[in-house]
């Protein structure tokens, strides 16, 4: 078929292609493009990104891009300049810094523009690194029609830093069919289970994790722990983990991770709204994650008490996931409070209905186009 010109054409540009923002980006153009959307994603070839848009239908179109900034970025910026004007879309939507960074500098106001950070990157960075992070976020707002944030918190850390800005939040979501209680698992020996699924990267602690877990042994005999992802900290994490540590590896589906597990953690340093934790309250598993930007507003509040640690802490996380693992009728019934806040709050449909309010108001503002897109047959 072919689409009337008033069915609004949404470029999406993303660096990185692996990981969660990956899979938001997945699951929100597969979301679009069921709602009748045209849509096009401009990224990097690899990872998991390419093979995911394109089995949902989706256009995709190479943009070489590096996952950090440096020389390369002026001949990224003209790369993905050219790619607009072939596509000529009525909106760009840029997900994470280094794309944020090429896009706004490539449209410069030219079209409605989106920025979703998915986590702010001077968070991520030190020194001069965060600095210049942080000032090119100040000077890039003014080229970010709306800048979407997946947390509260997240929008208030970037007021509190000085970024001037039209901001909406949008909390992430999952796919709540997808991530359910029944299913097939991934249990195999006795003893409790503890899972922790994210990229292998000082963002998401799994570091203070292992410090953590040899007091959850002490305590609980016979008590597993298994690291599904990969990263760039892989090698480092293997050689000071204990024996009783499985490293799983990346998982196509972490489903089945998540119902298998007793627990689920993710120590996060920073976050924007990690997924995992999302997945595996859709899993009716409880989760314990710190207290940082996004994660704890992924939980119920009811759940603070028993599931939120301070970030960087292994004594109070080994507190945590040892009393937790004790009590099985209290995991029940935070499992179950987790699947009914996921499903109330953070059903993928809601975010990507949201997403499309946020679009249908700047092309509604700004070109005329109608957000209620008809498919013309050819």
């Amino acid at each position: 078929m072919r689409f009337s010109p008033r069915v609004p054409h949404i470029l999406h540009v993303t660096q990185p292609v692996e990981g969660g923002v990956a899979r938001v980006v997945a699951d929100l153009v597969a979301a679009q493009l069921a709602a009748g959307l045209r849509v096009t994603v401009a990224c990097p070839e690899g990872g998991t990104l390419t093979e995911a848009l394109r089995a949902a239908g989706c256009t995709v179109l190479r943009w070489d891009a590096t996952r950090s900034p440096g020389h390369r970025l002026p001949g990224e910026v003209r790369r993905l300049a050219r790619i607009l004007r072939e596509v000529r879309p009525h909106l760009v939507h840029a997900h994470s810094a280094k794309a944020g960074l090429a896009a706004r500098l490539a449209v410069r106001g030219g079209l409605p523009t989106v920025f979703q950070p998915h986590a702010w990157s001077f968070e991520a960075a030190q020194g001069i690194v965060a600095r210049l992070a942080l000032g090119w976020e100040r000077l890039g707002a003014r080229w970010a029609t709306r800048v979407v944030c997946v947390s509260e918190a997240e929008r208030q850390t970037g007021e509190r830093c000085g970024i001037d800005a039209p901001w909406r939040v949008v909390p992430n979501g999952v796919d709540t069919v997808r991530f359910r209680p029944e299913g097939d698992d991934s249990r195999s020996g006795p003893g409790p289970l503890v899972v922790c699924v994210g990229r292998l990267c000082r963002q998401k602690g799994q570091d203070v994790l292992l410090q953590a877990w040899p007091e959850v042994e002490r305590q609980l005999a016979g008590a597993r722990l298994v690291l599904v992802g990969e990263g760039p900290d892989a090698d480092r994490l293997r050689s000071c983990a204990p024996a009783s540590v499985v490293f799983a590896g990346a998982a196509p589906d972490a489903a089945p991770w998540y119902r298998a597990a007793d627990l689920v953690v993710l120590p996060s340093r920073w976050e924007g709204m990690a997924l995992a934790p999302l997945e595996a309250m859709a899993c009716a598993r409880p989760v314990v994650v710190t207290d940082v930007d996004g994660a704890r507003e992924s939980l119920p509040p009811e759940q603070l008490p028993y599931c939120l640690v301070p970030p960087e802490d292994p004594g109070a996380l080994a507190r945590a996931l040892t009393a937790l693992l004790r009590d099985e009728p209290l995991r029940a019934a935070l499992g179950a409070q987790g699947r009914r806040h996921v499903l109330a709050a953070h059903d993928l449909r809601q975010t990507a209905d949201a997403v499309t309010d946020v679009y249908r108001e700047l092309l509604g503002e700004l070109h005329g186009v109608v957000v209620a897109p008809v498919a013309v047959p050819n």
